[in-house]
């Protein structure tokens, strides 16, 4: 039965960075790095992990602090999860990343300053330290699925449309989906929520292969 562990990753700097991963039960398709909300690796990033881990994927989340994160703490320990997924084998081109809320917004500057196999954002949100989700989705230099609703999400209605815009003009594969009226985690909306799992799965499917 797969499950999460968590270890201390050695840094550059002689800092650690706690990371918590699943493996997936049998062969290792590639590796995922999962990009927690705010409220941080809580019980529901470890099951979006072991769902993950459940599709062959090794999954990973760097512990981030949400409170303060800057763009260049998240470059940074995306990178240092990254070199993890590499010391176990996993291929640079079999490698995505994934984030809600918060994460959602991250896995976007993530995917606009590093070459990943893939990207995909569920729903985002107005962060201080990081900048708005139109200001760098035209620098987007991986494949990028962003995925959104309307309430309480910054990016709702026009703004989407915007986003859609900008993503486009990157020179890589990007699809936007709006889901008007749905909440921006689609927890409210068991239909959405279901569609855009299958989508993440399929964005995954065709890009890390």
């Amino acid at each position: 039965m797969t499950t999460t562990s968590t270890v201390e990753h050695p840094r550059a700097d002689g800092s650690a960075l706690h990371l918590t991963f699943a493996q997936p039960v049998g062969a290792v398709r590639g590796g995922l790095v999962v990009l927690h909300e705010a409220d941080g690796v809580t019980d529901g990033v470890r099951l979006l992990l072991l769902s993950l881990a459940g599709e062959g994927w090794l999954t990973v989340t760097p512990h981030l602090d949400g409170d303060d994160l800057t763009q260049q703490d998240l470059l940074d320990a995306t990178d240092a999860t990254l070199a993890w997924l590499g010391d176990r084998g996993v291929q640079a081109d079999l490698i995505g990343v994934v984030g809600f809320d918060l994460g959602g917004t991250a896995a976007l500057v993530v995917a606009s300053h590093r070459r990943l196999g893939a990207a995909v954002s569920v729903g985002g949100q107005r962060v201080a330290e990081l900048p708005t989700l139109v200001e760098i989705a035209g620098r987007l230099t991986s494949p990028w699925l962003g995925m959104y609703g309307d309430a309480g999400d910054e990016a709702g209605g026009a703004e989407v449309e915007q986003l859609r815009e900008a993503a486009a003009s990157a020179g890589v594969v990007t699809n936007v989906v709006h889901y008007p009226g749905a909440h921006h985690r689609f927890d409210a909306d068991p239909a959405a929520a279901a569609e855009a799992w299958q989508r993440t799965l399929d964005w995954f499917d065709a890009h890390l292969r």
